[in-house]
């Protein structure tokens, strides 16, 4: 049975303005998101994630703010929409679980009527019937006194509380389309373990897509169907989460798998974690031609790069950007991590 297209990003660029001139945080994207998929989107901090996931919502503050391509969700292009339309589409088709539950939910609302305002705009459920579906939502997340937390405003629950709430609120009229912006950042180990599960067996009753958006390969490995790798704005890589696990090509890559902390090279106290020399550009120093992992790189010649980066298929649905994935290596690279091993 074919994968139906639920969400297609097609050559999407957004600029930002910054001392009277736009400068592209996000630059040429073109992606698939599929029904009942989670697509992974993967990458340093300033890469250009959260500002691809708030484009797709059109969230962006439009008196700084420049959007071109085009946004296909269902067929219709947000893009063109009205404002109107598009609090028809937020909330009730698309939700949106957003980085910091703390500055997202209102700190005057107590949580029951944060998860109440989404009913009343999209459904048409008395006010009997939408306290009822908020006490079932806080249930379904796993909050244990859901009664007491609907009373509660957000400074008065913990951080995995926040967040839980937080999907409560995204998940509240069943979207066919979740996007989780970094939804276990600030979390520890067993909250993040907690909050991973959620989200995967609601997505499972649901069968919504999910957008998930992490630095976190592990939460990758444990999470995705796809994954795409953005560097400085753009997509470097795109593969199935076994295929870009098992031989991953990009340099950029190859150099996030090499600087995961590996227990066995770490048991070894003479040898170093590798890190990726450098760092991310920023938006007025961003390099509008080569390709922009080339300054991180100096051991490969500039040959090697093409002046005007292109995709390469090497395998059906595993896309490269640059031809300087065949000259690249690590001179020390770490046992590969693989999805089966983090699984």
């Amino acid at each position: 049975m074919a994968e139906k297209e639920l969400l297609r990003i097609s050559n999407l660029v957004a600029s930002f303005s910054i001392n009277g001139g736009y400068y592209a945080a996000v630059d040429g994207v073109s992606l698939q998101i599929n029904e009942n998929e989670v697509f992974a989107i993967v990458g340093e901090s300033g890469c250009g994630k959260s500002a691809l996931a708030l484009s797709i919502l059109n969230l962006h503050n439009k008196a700084n703010t420049k959007i071109e391509g085009s946004i296909y969700f269902k067929g219709r292009d947000i893009l063109s929409l009205g404002l109107e339309e598009l609090n028809k589409i937020r909330g009730r088709d698309i939700g949106m679980i957003f980085q910091d539950p703390l500055t997202a939910l209102n700190p005057l609302m107590i949580i029951g009527a944060q998860i109440e305002e989404s009913l009343f705009y999209h459904t048409g459920m008395n006010i009997g019937e939408r306290k009822k579906r908020s006490l079932e939502l806080l249930t379904q997340v796993g909050i244990q006194s859901p009664e007491l937390t609907y009373h509660q405003f957000p400074h008065e629950l913990s951080g995995g509380m926040r967040q839980r709430a937080m999907i409560a609120i995204a998940l509240s009229c069943k979207p066919s389309l979740v996007i989780a912006d970094e939804p276990t950042t600030a979390l520890d180990v067993t909250i993040q373990a907690q909050i991973l599960d959620l989200l995967r067996r609601l997505q499972k009753e649901m069968k919504s897509g999910i957008i998930l958006i992490t630095h976190d390969l592990g939460v990758v490995a444990e999470m995705a169907d796809r994954v795409a790798v953005m560097y400085a704005g753009q997509i470097v890589e795109t593969a199935d989460v076994n295929e870009i696990f098992s031989n991953p090509l990009h340099p950029y890559t190859k150099s996030l798998f090499a600087s995961m902390p590996d227990a066995y090279r770490n048991a070894r106290k003479d040898q170093r974690l590798p890190v990726i020399e450098g760092m991310v550009p920023s938006l007025l120093n961003m390099e509008r031609r080569g390709c922009r992992f080339a300054p991180r790189i100096p051991w490969i010649s500039d040959a090697a790069h093409e002046a005007v980066p292109q995709y390469h298929e090497v395998k059906p649905g595993h896309l490269v950007l640059c031809s300087c994935y065949k000259n690249f290596y690590l001179k020390s690279i770490p046992r590969r991590v693989s999805s089966s091993t983090l699984r």
